[in-house]
Order: C-alpha cells, then sequence, then structure tokens
C-alpha cells in the first residue's frame, strides 16, 4: 500500500513539473512574440521625395525632426519643381512626389494617391527700392503677359519692368497661372529660375524686377506687395480676402506602408501641424473654411 501511494505521489510531482515546464514555454513564446511584434512595427528604411521647392521650407524641417524621431530612417527631399515631383514618383524613381497643384488629368491614371498636407500661401515681390506698393488684379495680369512693361504704368518709377519667375515644371508658376492670369498666357520676355530661392535672390539684386513666390521664402531681402489693396497674411488667407494660394500636396504611387505612410502621418499629425506649420510660414489645411 505504501509503495503504491509513493508511485502516485512520484507521478504527481511529475506532472506537476511538466505543467510548470509547459507554462514557463508558453510564457517565453509569448513574450518572443511580442517582442517580434515590437521589432516589426519598427520604423526603418529610406524615403526619397523630390518636386515642388515651395514646400521645402515645410519638408526640410519635418524631414529632421523625422529623423530625430525615428533614427534608422534616412529622408532625401529634393527640388526639381511639381511636375517633375508628380512624374518622378510616377515612373517609381522617388516613393514621394511634391507639388503645389492637383493632380493634372494626364496622370489619373498612374496610380498616385494625393495627401494633400497644407495650404501654400504666394506673394508678388519686387526689389527694395521699388516704390509701388499695390497691384491690382488687372495690373498683375498685365505685368505677367507683357502688356506692362514699364512701372510708371502702375504709378512707380519710370524704369522697365523685369519678370523674373519659374519654368513650366513649376507648381509655383501653375498655381499663378490658375489663380491670377485665369488662364492668360504668360509673356515670353522673361528671365526663369529653377527654384523658389532663386528666383528671390535674383528679385533682390535686380532693379525694376518682379515675381512670385511661395510666402516663407519672402525675406527682408525684398518686398512684398499687396494684391488688390490686400496684405498678405495667414488671416487673411484664412477669411477669404487673400486669394493667391493653394494646396501643398504629397503624391505617392498606390497607399503609402512603412516608413513612407510614417512620415507623410507625421507632417500630417497634430503634433507638426499644430506646433511647425504657422512658424513655418503655411497655414494647416484644418484651418480654411469649408
Amino acid at each position: 500500500m505504501f509503495n503504491k501511494m509513493k508511485k502516485l505521489l512520484s507521478l504527481g510531482a511529475v506532472v506537476a513539473s511538466t505543467a510548470v515546464l509547459l507554462t514557463g514555454c508558453g510564457g517565453g513564446s509569448q513574450q518572443a512574440a511580442s517582442s517580434g511584434s515590437g521589432a516589426a512595427q519598427e520604423i526603418s528604411g529610406k524615403i526619397s521625395a523630390s518636386g515642388s521647392t515651395a514646400l521645402l521650407p515645410l519638408l526640410k524641417p519635418a524631414q529632421e525632426a523625422f529623423q530625430e524621431k525615428y533614427e534608422k530612417v534616412t529622408v532625401n527631399v529634393a527640388g526639381g519643381g511639381s511636375f517633375t515631383g508628380m512624374n518622378q514618383v510616377a515612373e517609381g524613381a522617388v516613393q514621394i512626389g511634391n507639388s503645389d497643384v492637383n493632380l493634372p488629368d494626364e496622370y489619373k491614371d498612374k496610380g498616385l494617391v494625393d495627401h494633400k498636407v497644407v495650404v501654400e500661401p504666394f506673394v508678388f515681390i519686387v526689389d527694395k527700392d521699388n516704390k509701388v506698393d499695390n497691384l491690382t488684379k488687372q495690373q498683375a495680369i498685365d505685368i505677367l503677359t507683357g502688356k506692362i512693361t514699364n512701372w510708371k504704368e502702375v504709378g512707380g518709377a519710370d524704369q522697365k519692368i523685369t519678370l523674373i519667375h519659374r519654368a513650366k515644371s513649376s507648381g509655383s508658376r501653375a498655381t499663378i497661372s490658375d489663380v491670377v492670369l485665369k488662364g492668360a498666357a504668360f509673356t515670353d520676355d522673361a528671365v526663369i529660375q529653377d527654384s523658389n530661392g532663386a528666383v528671390r535672390a535674383a528679385i533682390a539684386s535686380t532693379p525694376g524686377s518682379i515675381g512670385y513666390v511661395d510666402a516663407p521664402y519672402a525675406d527682408d531681402s525684398v518686398k512684398i506687395l499687396k494684391f488688390d489693396g490686400v496684405e498678405y497674411s495667414p488671416q487673411n488667407i484664412i477669411d477669404g480676402k487673400y486669394p493667391i494660394y493653394g494646396y501643398g500636396h504629397m503624391y505617392t504611387k498606390g497607399e503609402p506602408t512603412g516608413a513612407v505612410k510614417a512620415f507623410i502621418d507625421y507632417i500630417l499629425s497634430d503634433e507638426f501641424q499644430n506646433s511647425q506649420v504657422e512658424k513655418l510660414g503655411f497655414i494647416p489645411v484644418s484651418k480654411m473654411k469649408k
């Protein structure tokens, strides 16, 4: 009887030990799975983007902040113009095409997905010695189309007007064409520059010149003109008083995933939109009145 009880107790101990071992193994597997899941969610890789130079003052700080947040991600952001960005993302040369324009019809079968990230204000600028402070819409049209060629025709000095602006691949040019010219053609008598920064620098050093830039580029080296008597300010855009603006788009080929999605999500996040966008000279999309 004693031997039988001893065997039963020994068997019970073996079963209990086995149960403990199995429980321990199960916990270890769950922890490993959890750890593996965390590793899978870790953001890493390289992101390539090109296109709009108007968006660079927004994207460069976003790039730096995002890379600090995700140390295993490298973001490369280049200019080239809005249409260049759309071409390159459509062809798969980059992962993000930055643009100041809505997707044109010729790109609508390319599988591009639009991410509208910010409001981009534009301003007309002249050299600081120019005495003109305001242009009516018609005066601006006449200058851009070459009908007005001397500043004395709009209340300024007897001085030739030199138009300095962007190439046809530029979204900034497309925005001015759409909002101001309404289908009229730019004059061919103009100096063409490849970026907003280059336009600003050329105007700052060229007496009698005029052009347009994304508002964040308009620093103390140039003079900003009123448009139809309205001074540029973010609030005037929000209130519908100042009409020269567009939207900044980040186009991807198909829905973004991984690091690309995380980067776009970061730019659209409250963290970035509420703390950085206005400081950088742009307007959050959420502030525009419907």
